[in-house]
């Protein structure tokens, strides 16, 4: 996963936040979060839904049966970075409660299907994690 991630971030950064592939034309952004056990800057590269409020990001895994490492370590620390385009911020990142996930998460999936897809390859809820620049 390491070196498929290190594609699409050296991608990302060379064009300008835009990238091929299974992502082309898609939302992305960088998330850089700090490591909950190892304390170490990881970088992973998502798709985001842009909120009134910020952005949401979606714990897919693609489907599998556990959350993804950058979830834990946002629940470990809340505070992050992201690098959307050229721009690079800090935001908080906070799990969206059940009434307000339902709606980011169905537009997701009518948008992207392979969200619902994801949905449908396991038994546990997809976390929903709104991203809130600091100011």
């Amino acid at each position: 996963m390491s070196d498929w991630n290190d594609k699409i971030i050296n991608e990302f950064r060379t064009n300008q936040g835009k990238v091929g592939g299974p992502f082309e034309g898609a939302p992305l952004l960088l998330l850089h979060s700090t490591g909950a056990k190892t304390g170490a800057e990881l970088i992973s590269p998502m798709m985001y839904r842009q909120l009134p409020c910020g952005m949401a990001v979606f714990a897919s895994q693609g489907g599998a049966d556990t959350n993804p490492a950058w979830y834990h370590n946002l629940l470990a620390n809340r505070r992050a970075t992201v690098e959307v385009g050229t721009e690079t911020f800090d935001v908080t990142a906070r799990v969206a409660d059940d009434e307000e996930r339902e709606p980011i998460w169905a537009e997701q999936k009518q948008a992207y299907p392979g969200f619902a897809g994801y949905e449908k390859k396991t038994s546990r809820q997809i976390p929903v994690v709104i991203l809130s620049r600091v100011a």
